[in-house]
């Protein structure tokens, strides 16, 4: 049982892939690019490479928010400025996508019974956006987003700022929650707290990952916390 849950947002409780689909329609409309689901797999390809090496220390996690979209120019060999594709997208990123189902009631129920912290790798402009559009502001008592603070989960930094953030909660009674098992699992087991894949779509997961909880549902998430 746990007092302090640390929660990722992209792809655990926030929908990133509608968000993503309709922020990069919205921005080729507005370039004049068309056939914009034919080059949706380039740009996907081009941003995971990009956050790949953020995980790895690589690269700052601000960079990310121009360079996709410089590299997604030249490879796709587009006549468009890809520095107001950049500004559409973010603002895209910001303006679309909600909570998954179920999401909100089970935030409410773990707000009451724990202390909740919201560890995202992102940029501040499109994650900020998110919290404020969706209220989730009331939920959490301590947010680290990666671009603001120049660090980004597996490393320690962030996790630092998170538990100076709380007061410095003994480590045994946290679990970091998230789907991504190089970032939000390896996170967390690195830290020296419990982790919680969430997994909704039944992967499988290299022996090298020390996952103390798999769930499939949020749901779940309340049979961890203390009552």
């Amino acid at each position: 049982m746990y007092a302090t849950l640390l929660l990722d947002l992209d792809h655990t409780i926030f929908d990133t892939d509608a968000s993503e689909k309709a922020a990069f329609e919205q921005t080729m409309l507005t370039a004049g690019v068309p056939e914009a689901a034919a080059l949706f797999p380039a740009y996907q390809r081009i941003n995971l490479a990009l956050w790949a090496a953020v995980e790895r220390g690589e690269l700052l996690p601000g960079a990310i928010r121009n360079q996709r979209f410089e590299r997604f120019v030249v490879e796709c060999e587009l006549d468009a400025d890809p520095e107001r594709m950049a500004d559409d997208y973010v603002a895209g990123l910001g303006a679309f996508g909600d909570l998954y189902d179920g999401a909100r009631p089970v935030l409410e129920q773990l707000s009451a019974r724990a202390s909740l912290a919201l560890v995202t790798n992102g940029l501040g402009e499109v994650q900020r956006s998110r919290i404020a559009r969706l209220g989730l502001d009331g939920f959490f008592d301590a947010v680290a987003i990666s671009a603001e603070l120049g660090t980004a989960k597996p490393d320690r930094g962030i996790f630092d700022f998170v538990f100076e953030s709380l007061g410095s909660p003994p480590l045994d009674t946290a679990v970091m929650v998230g789907d991504n098992l190089s970032a939000d699992i390896a996170g967390g087991a690195n830290y020296g707290i419990a982790t919680c894949w969430y997994n909704p779509n039944g992967r499988t997961a290299e022996p090298a990952h020390v996952i103390d909880h798999e769930i499939d549902d949020l749901q779940s998430l309340l049979a961890l916390v203390v009552d």
